[in-house]
């Protein structure tokens, strides 16, 4: 008989899974009527900002973490808040410095570029109650606003698409639901029964862990989309739009699985089981990718038929885009097991991986295939050293645990 305890925390994640893989689902289908509706060149200008309003993004994921860890330990709602609209504030100051920046390196208008920007704050609000909702344990609430954040931001921006917006009014439309959204998810933490509302001093590592956590996610984000921010610089407007098509697959291969770190990780971070628990992520990942490219290559002909001829040349790169986002998805398992022991220093590599990426796409580059092939190629590169690292780590670590327990030689 299954413990109560197990088969609630088996209920948990697979609520949350389910609705992490509705928001993403949601996400994906926004590239559908985009693609259709601005046409190859237009559509370029919109995934290129979708890809930078990501990396923006990178501080509410990182929140969220230790909103979540704080919250177990004891620190108050009203406390976790304050330190969620101080990192709202902070983002939304970024966010103005970051938009000439941006506009300039994607080569798109200030306007259209402060329409996508202008989401990050409320992406950190909105984290910093998913964090209260996760601290609490509230599974079930969780999934339902991870799926709900979805829609929320695709649904209106699908329909100022379709009513003939364009770029600008269907990110502001994408905004104004994460607002809404941010809102929602306050009113449904504010409705739990709370009786341990008292609040403790957070760990003095707090702001370390949450540096550290950052530049984890944002090396993650930045190999997952410094291709698609680099193709407008280096392809002309349509080859551009072509590509950034071919890098939804990418993007599916990338966050469908990624599941299979929230299951383990709490086996990551365990010295006794860690070692296992990476060598289990690796192989699941790789057999779900291995899958996902295969599938690729199948429907890659039907990709003119739905989008139209002029992103007949995606269907034969479709694979090698799955590949790329399979590989990285590997790289993100291996810097969740990092995460999970507190050694974030093999992001290092990840780092430098993506250093020589750009530098090979802006000095060799000259089409869409090449960019495709360069970028699988870095990720299977980066896949290949952190995993490496990720497994060398962990095996070290259980073996002094087993020596220290007096099970080893």
């Amino acid at each position: 008989m299954i413990p109560a305890r197990t088969s609630t925390v088996v209920a948990g994640v697979s609520i949350v899974t389910a609705g992490s893989m509705a928001a993403n689902i949601a996400s994906y289908l926004l590239h559908l009527p985009a693609g259709r509706v601005l046409g190859p060149q237009g559509y370029g200008v919109f995934a290129s900002l979708l890809a930078a309003q990501l990396v923006l993004a990178v501080p509410a994921l990182a929140l969220q973490t230790v909103v979540a860890r704080d919250r177990v330990r004891g620190r108050s709602v009203a406390v976790s808040r304050r330190l969620g609209h101080l990192y709202a504030v902070v983002v939304a100051g970024l966010a103005v410095v970051a938009t000439p920046v941006v506009a300039a390196l994607l080569h798109t208008d200030v306007v259209t570029t402060a329409a996508a920007v202008v989401t990050a704050p409320f992406l950190v609000l909105l984290a910093t109650e998913q964090g209260l909702l996760q601290g609490d344990s509230r599974f079930g609430a969780l999934g339902g606003v991870l799926a709900a954040s979805g829609l929320a931001k695709v649904v209106p921006a699908v329909t100022a698409l379709v009513l003939g917006g364009g770029v600008g009014p269907a990110l502001v439309a994408g905004a104004v639901g994460t607002a809404v959204m941010a809102l929602a998810a306050r009113i449904v933490v504010d409705r739990a029964e709370q009786t341990d509302e008292f609040d403790r001093p957070a760990a003095a590592g707090t702001w370390r862990d949450v540096l550290a956590a950052s530049q984890v996610q944002l090396v993650i984000v930045a190999l997952s989309s410094v291709d698609l921010l680099l193709a407008r610089r280096v392809l002309d407007p349509e080859a551009a739009g072509v590509y950034a098509l071919g890098a939804v697959a990418a993007k599916a291969a990338f966050w469908l699985p990624q599941s299979v770190g929230v299951v383990l990780y709490p086996r990551m971070a365990d010295p006794r089981r860690s070692a296992s628990a990476v060598r289990t992520a690796l192989l699941v990942l790789l057999g779900v990718g291995s899958v996902v490219v295969v599938g690729a290559a199948i429907v890659g002909p039907i990709v003119p038929l739905v989008m139209g001829a002029d992103y007949a040349p995606v269907q034969y790169l479709l694979w090698l885009f799955a590949a790329q986002g399979a590989l990285l998805a590997v790289v993100q398992c291996g810097l969740l097991a990092a995460v999970a022991r507190g050694d974030t220093r093999s992001a290092l590599a990840a780092w430098t991986v993506l250093l020589v990426e750009a530098v090979l796409v802006l000095t060799i580059v000259d089409s869409a295939t090449e960019l495709v092939v360069v970028a699988a190629a870095c990720a299977a590169v980066a896949s290949v050293v952190v995993s490496t690292s990720a497994l060398g780590r962990v095996r070290v670590l259980g073996s002094v645990d087993d020596r220290i327990r007096g099970v080893g030689p």
